[in-house]
């Protein structure tokens, strides 16, 4: 299947000019003098920092890199460990995903000792997952990105846009009840729109559902290898599934909102479809494991990975490239050619070569990457990030929500499921509604991928993520009336000898992957891949841009309520960043090609503050 954004030409080599290195250079030694004469903690989290160099007279983004700070480091903490504490540690790497990472680590451990989780607490990690998603997308979507869209931004970025929005119709006001786009984006402002307060209580909603099933939120010890911790019976089921009841309307608002929102911004100026334009290439390993087929082996991986209800595959520039989960891992490498960091050179017999299928695998495969202390790292003109690029094959990707979606439709191999299916070029949502019939709801393949594609996919996600829960409660109640209601195996410690792993599972970020090499029962070495250092990779091994580097190149400047460079917002380049929702601490640096002045531009990554969710 090839559509017209398959005749886009793939990512190509550009250097970076001496003006935006030198200040990228410039900005990398400000945060380091900041870092060590500050706060010890500060260097934990980890910052993005986007450089954009901008022709307001021709109004394009000319080149732009993205520059990851120093490397968190969290890998490093892991060998020696005893296997017990491999999840509790490797769980904060992300302060607001602890959930997934901790499923990652005990797919990781679960693979590498050969245990098998009973059915129900494989179930219940998917329960949790998709109460993760169903968090952070509404996050993502209403508080973070929302605002971008809403009448504060629009009246003074796009004037024309503001006021003609008052007098637009809304195609599906019978569904979101906003009569005019107007009211939609009065909605979105931030902190007082009716939309924004909405998405905190479904927050609350997913939280408090997570909490449930897992104990406390975000940070649950009750995913372990083996399964999980805590019991489920069929009351918490009940109540569980009537907490998340409130998600089938709420799904079908918010793809109605954005539907009507997107259609409407590109009607008025259609040179939209180029913000945030790149070439439809992404990645997922697919999620929720499916009780009767995951046995966590590696040598069954492709077999339990096609039972996922979501699909693992790999599109490269809009064609389907592969669906075998072994192959998606074999093929992966990680670049350090544009990284201040160094590889450590191993010795021919620590090399890995092939994984346990037999498939080789590159000596830049995260099972062979370890870094060398930075302070002994040799100094390359090239470098202008302490990222990296991680590729599959040799090309760059995009992970995100919305690959989820693109792959299932794409490849059409969902397993069976009453609520969801694949067509090949689209997903078709049947979701139930108490006394009310059911929603009818369709997702499809966008001809052109950008800004506004990544986000109106998300919307959808929303549905996705609840068409798989239903079809898990189902299975889970089934599972607890029958009486088999154990939720855990204990943690094998009698495997010795050098043993792999890999965790091959999703953050609501997209995909997520932790990789372990264990020797006599202690980490050897341990490697984590995140979706949001994978999006704002630097330069690959081919010199092709990473991926928001390649979509903010596309991007052009559409903001009209400037009349100087003081009053230019740089919203067209905000959401751009904003449609692959990183999850740190992030701003923008534009150089202006005019005058040389550098405009700061911060990105709103930051979760407000919600009452602890825990269970009760």
């Amino acid at each position: 299947m090839k559509l017209e954004r398959d005749l886009m030409q793939p990512a190509q080599e550009q250097a970076i000019s001496p003006a935006l290195m030198q200040l990228m250079r410039k900005n990398n030694h400000d945060y380091q003098q900041q870092t060590q004469s500050g706060d010890p903690f500060s260097r934990i989290e980890g910052a993005l920092s986007v450089h954009c160099h901008v022709d307001l007279q021709q109004r394009t983004v000319i080149e732009s890199a993205a520059m990851a700070t120093p490397f968190k480091g969290y890998e490093a903490l892991l060998p020696g460990r005893d296997l017990q504490q491999v999840g509790r540690v490797s769980a904060t790497a992300s302060g607001i995903c602890g959930g997934v990472h901790a499923t990652a680590s005990a797919l990781c451990l679960e693979m590498a000792l050969g245990i098998r989780p009973p059915p129900l607490g494989i179930v219940v990690r998917n329960l949790l997952l998709s109460c993760q998603y169903l968090n952070d997308n509404c996050m993502h979507l209403f508080v973070l990105a929302g605002p971008d869209y809403s009448q504060a931004v629009i009246e003074k970025s796009n004037p024309e846009i503001w006021s003609r929005a008052q007098h637009s119709a809304s195609r599906f006001a019978n569904i979101h009840g906003y009569q005019h786009i107007g009211e939609i984006m009065l909605a979105l402002n931030k902190g007082q729109g009716t939309l924004y307060k909405e998405a905190l209580k479904m927050i609350a909603i997913a939280r408090q559902a997570y909490s449930l099933l897992g104990g406390k939120y975000p940070h649950s010890e009750s995913i372990i290898p083996g399964g999980v911790s805590l019991q489920v019976d069929a009351t918490k089921l009940q109540l569980f599934k009537t907490l998340l009841a409130a998600f089938t309307s709420y799904s079908q608002k918010t793809a109605a909102i954005w539907d009507d929102v997107f259609d409407f911004m590109l009607d008025a100026n259609p040179h939209y479809e180029n913000l945030g334009r790149a070439k439809a290439s992404m990645l997922d390993f697919g999620q929720w494991d499916h009780p009767d087929y995951y046995d966590a082996t590696y040598e069954n991986c492709d077999v339990w990975g096609a039972q996922r209800w979501s699909t693992p595959a790999a599109v490269i520039n809009g064609e389907l490239r592969c669906t075998q989960l072994s192959l998606l891992n074999a093929g992966m490498e990680e670049s350090l050619d544009y990284s201040y960091r160094e590889r450590q050179i191993l010795s021919p017999a620590d090399v890995i070569r092939h994984d346990p299928k037999g498939n080789p695998i590159s000596i830049h495969h995260p099972w062979n990457k370890r870094i060398a202390s930075t302070n002994s790292a040799k100094e390359k003109p090239q470098a202008y990030s302490w990222g990296s690029s991680l590729t599959w094959q040799g090309e760059s990707f995009e992970v995100g929500a919305y690959a989820r979606l693109y792959l299932s439709a794409i490849a059409q191999k969902l397993p069976r499921n009453a609520f969801v299916a694949s067509t090949g070029n689209s997903l078709e949502f049947l979701l139930p509604q108490t006394g009310q019939g059911s929603i009818k709801m369709l997702w499809q393949i966008p001809q052109i991928w950008n800004a506004f594609e990544r986000n109106r996919a998300r919307a959808y996600s929303l549905a996705f993520n609840l068409a798989v829960t239903l079809e898990n409660i189902a299975i889970a109640e089934q599972l607890v009336n029958t009486g088999q209601t154990q939720t855990q195996v204990a943690l094998d410690r009698q495997q010795m000898g050098t043993r792999l792993g890999v965790g091959l599972w999703g953050a609501s970020r997209g995909f997520l992957a932790h990789w372990a090499v264990i020797k006599d029962q202690v980490i050897d070495n341990y490697q984590i891949a995140i979706p949001s250092r994978i999006n704002v990779a630097t330069r690959n091994q081919h010199q092709a841009m990473g991926p928001l580097e390649q979509a903010l190149q596309n991007t052009p400047i559409l903001e009209t309520g400037f009349q100087n460079v003081t009053d230019f917002q740089g919203i067209d380049i905000q959401r751009t960043i904003q449609s692959f929702d990183p999850c740190m601490s992030c701003h923008a640096q534009i150089l202006l090609k005019e005058n040389g002045m550098v405009l700061r531009q911060e990105i709103d990554t930051s979760f407000p503050v919600l009452p602890p969710a825990h269970s009760s």
